[in-house]
C-alpha cells in the first residue's frame, strides 16, 4: 500500500504539468518561465470566475487584487534599485489621479521634456503606480531629464467606454496647458503621449483628439505606442490567427477585453471571434471604412504569409451596432479614424511583437500614418510577445523585455 501515495503524487505532478505546459514558438526565450506566468494569470482568472459564481464579488475585482499583490514583488527598476534623485508626487489633473515623476535637480534654466504615460491592462487592470510601470517611468524621467505623468484612469467594471478615454483626454489637456507646462519647466515643443496595449489604444486616441482640437494650443510632438490595440472589427488578421493561443494574451481574452470595454454582452464573444459582428450585411461597414483596416493592403508581405481575409457574408447580426455602438467610434478604435484626422497626428514610434495578436493592429496603423504623411518608426521584436515590455525585473525578467525598454528610451532620447 506504500506505493499509493507515490501514484497520487505522480498523477498530481502530471496534472500540474499538463495545466502549465503549452506549445510556444522556438524563438521564445525562457519558455517555461513564460508558461508559468501564463498559468498564474489563468489561475487568477479561474479563481475570480469561481468567486463570482459563488456571489463573492466581481471576477475582475478579484483578479485586480491578486495582480496588485503579484506586482508588488517587481517594484524595482531593471538596474536593481530605486533611482536616486527621481521624486514622485501623487496628485490629480482635471480630477484624474496621476503620479508625476520629476528628474533629479540640475540644469536649472533649461526646459525639460514631458511625457504622459497610459498603462495597459485591457482597460480593466493595472496602475502606473505599481510594478514595472513605476520603474520604467522613473527610468525615463532620470535618463531623459523628463517629467513623466502616469495616469490612473478609471477601469472596468466601474466604468466602460468612453470614460477611460475621457479621463485620459482631460488629464492630457490639463498637462498641455501653458500654466502646467511652465510649473514643471517643460518645453512645449517636446511633449509626448505614450502607452502600451490598452494604454497604447488610449494614447493613440488622445493624440488624434488633441491634434484636431483647435482649442488646445499646445500639441503632443510625439506619440510612442507599445503593441497598441486599435480595432475591434477583424479578429482574424494574420497575427490574431497565428497567435490565437499564445501565452499572456490569447485571442479570446483580447475579445473579452473589448466586449467589457464597450459594455457589450459577453455572450457575443463567439460571434466576434468569427467576425460575424463585422459582416458585410451591415451597411455601416462601407468599402471605404473597411479599407482603413484592410490588412491585405496595409501589411508588409512578410506578415501576410498564406493567410486569407475572413469576411462573413451571411451570418452577421444587423442589430450589432445598436448593441455595441462603440465599434465604429475612432475614440475606441483609432485605426478607423479618417485620413484627415490621422494626417494631423504627431510623429510616431510603434513597437510590435511577432508573437502577439495585436501585431497587425500596430503595423496597419503605422502604414496608415505613413500614407497620411506622418513620420513613423516601427520597432518590431522578432522574439517579442505581448506584455514583454513590462517584464524586466526578477522574477519576470526576459532579455527581450530589457531590449524593448532600451529601444523605447533610445528612440525618445533622439526624437523627443
Amino acid at each position: 500500500m506504500k506505493w499509493k501515495p507515490l501514484v497520487v503524487a505522480a498523477l498530481l505532478t502530471v496534472a500540474v504539468a499538463y495545466y502549465i505546459y503549452q506549445p510556444l514558438p522556438d524563438a521564445i526565450e525562457k519558455p517555461w518561465k513564460l508558461m508559468m506566468l501564463d498559468a498564474t494569470f489563468r489561475t487568477m482568472m479561474h479563481l475570480g470566475f469561481l468567486k463570482e459564481w459563488l456571489d463573492l464579488g466581481h471576477c475582475i475585482s478579484s483578479v485586480k487584487s491578486s495582480l496588485e499583490s503579484f506586482e508588488g514583488f517587481m517594484t524595482v527598476d531593471s538596474r536593481g534599485g530605486v533611482i536616486p534623485g527621481v521624486k514622485f508626487t501623487d496628485t490629480t489633473f482635471a480630477g484624474v489621479p496621476v503620479r508625476v515623476y520629476e528628474p533629479p535637480a540640475g540644469g536649472e534654466g533649461h526646459l525639460r521634456r514631458g511625457l504622459m504615460y497610459l498603462h495597459g491592462g485591457g482597460w480593466a487592470f493595472g496602475s502606473g503606480k505599481f510594478g514595472t510601470y513605476d520603474s520604467i517611468s522613473s527610468m525615463v524621467s532620470d535618463e531623459l531629464n523628463c517629467v513623466v505623468v502616469s495616469v490612473d484612469y478609471r477601469l472596468y467594471p466601474e466604468v466602460h467606454f468612453p470614460e477611460p478615454f475621457l479621463d485620459c483626454l482631460a488629464a492630457a489637456k490639463h498637462f498641455l496647458s501653458p500654466e502646467v507646462l511652465a510649473r514643471y519647466a517643460i518645453d512645449p515643443e517636446r511633449v509626448a503621449v505614450s502607452g502600451d496595449s490598452a494604454g497604447g489604444n488610449l494614447a493613440a486616441a488622445v493624440a488624434q483628439e488633441i491634434s484636431i482640437d483647435d482649442g488646445v494650443p499646445v500639441k503632443f510632438s510625439v506619440q510612442a505606442l507599445i503593441y497598441p490595440v486599435l480595432q475591434a472589427l477583424d479578429f482574424n488578421t494574420p497575427s490574431f490567427v497565428q497567435n490565437q493561443n499564445m501565452a499572456v494574451l490569447p485571442r479570446h481574452t483580447m475579445v473579452r477585453f473589448w466586449l467589457q470595454y464597450l459594455n457589450a454582452d459577453l455572450s457575443l464573444l463567439p460571434q466576434f471571434i468569427a467576425n460575424n459582428h463585422s459582416s458585410s450585411l451591415h451597411s455601416a461597414f462601407t468599402t471605404e471604412l473597411r479599407s482603413r483596416l484592410d490588412w491585405t493592403v496595409l501589411l508588409p508581405p512578410k506578415f501576410k504569409k498564406n493567410h486569407t481575409p475572413l469576411v462573413v457574408e451571411k451570418k452577421g447580426s444587423p442589430e450589432i451596432l445598436k448593441r455595441v455602438p462603440g465599434l465604429l467610434d475612432r475614440r475606441a478604435a483609432p485605426l478607423l479614424a479618417e485620413a484627415a484626422a490621422i494626417a494631423k497626428c504627431p510623429r510616431a514610434y510603434i513597437m510590435t511583437c511577432e508573437y502577439d495578436v495585436l501585431r497587425d493592429d500596430g503595423l496597419m496603423y503605422a502604414q496608415r500614418l505613413r500614407d497620411a504623411g506622418v513620420s513613423v518608426s516601427v520597432e518590431h521584436l522578432e522574439d517579442g510577445f505581448h506584455g514583454c515590455f513590462g517584464f524586466i525585473a526578477w522574477p519576470l525578467d526576459f532579455d527581450v523585455g530589457k531590449r524593448a525598454v532600451r529601444a523605447y528610451i533610445s528612440w525618445l532620447q533622439s526624437n523627443l
